[in-house]
């Protein structure tokens, strides 16, 4: 499903449908279906969740996330986390995308368990909760040790250019354990650089782009509601697919 464009696989965060669809048709590997970019993204509807699954033939990686904020999830979020998970599993998505913290920075193991047990055979990515841990070595070997199949990382820098060094090393800790994927602030200008300097051969990126409300009216007296959205332009992805092909 996770087709690769010369020798590396692109993945594009998409936060609706249509998203979806452009990030297929402008010929990235697979998708991270979320919604709210504005926070850092958060679970999707399950009517997005089923659309997605039925329109799509690339992969589909559900982000199950309940909130923005930290990664420790009180009882009432762990529920609607695990009725979440179910559903992704009812509709036969191929992994979903979670991480938990304790309050120190370390990994939630306990809780992590119980995701990876809950949501088989679905596969389990390790999102950015990585990069508030406290120990990005300590944290690679139990996830690894989990049994998730990637991390999506900055390099616990905030963007992946910026931690590259680190991307690096943990590309080189890793030793084909588990897929090491960089993301945060990848554009056409920084790809490449990241791709050569990490050794890592997956990539996530959002490329998307800025959409103007289209109400013509605008009630005067309320200030907000009228905002500006993001979508997955499909010119960001065609430039960064351009430059996997020709690197």
């Amino acid at each position: 499903m996770d087709k690769k464009i010369n020798g590396i696989q692109l993945e594009i965060c998409a936060n609706s449908l249509a998203s979806a669809l452009i990030a297929q048709e402008a010929g990235a590997s697979r998708i991270e279906l979320c919604t709210n970019l504005e926070n850092g993204g958060t679970t999707p509807s399950y009517g997005q969740i089923k659309l997605v699954k039925e329109k799509l033939h690339i992969g589909v990686n559900v982000l199950i996330r309940p909130r923005g904020g930290d990664f420790v999830y009180d009882e009432s979020e762990w529920e609607a986390i695990k009725e979440d998970v179910l559903f992704c599993k009812e509709l036969k998505c191929e992994s979903i995308v979670f991480g938990a913290l304790l309050p120190d920075g370390n990994v939630d193991l306990e809780k992590m368990e119980e995701i990876i047990s809950l949501a088989s055979p679905m596969k389990v990515v390790f999102h950015r909760a990585f990069d508030k841990c406290l120990d990005a070595e300590k944290a690679l070997e139990e996830v690894i040790s989990l049994g998730c199949i990637r991390i999506l990382t900055s390099g616990l820098a905030d963007t992946a250019l910026e931690g590259k060094n680190r991307l690096q090393t943990l590309q080189q800790q890793s030793n084909g354990r588990i897929e090491i994927m960089p993301g945060a602030g990848v554009n056409n200008e920084n790809i490449l650089e990241i791709l050569h300097h990490t050794g890592c051969t997956s990539i996530h990126a959002s490329a998307k782009e800025t959409i103007s409300s289209s109400m013509t009216y605008d009630q005067p007296h309320v200030s907000d509601m009228n905002e500006t959205t993001f979508r997955t332009s499909k010119k960001k992805v065609e430039e960064l697919v351009h430059l996997l092909k020709n690197s």
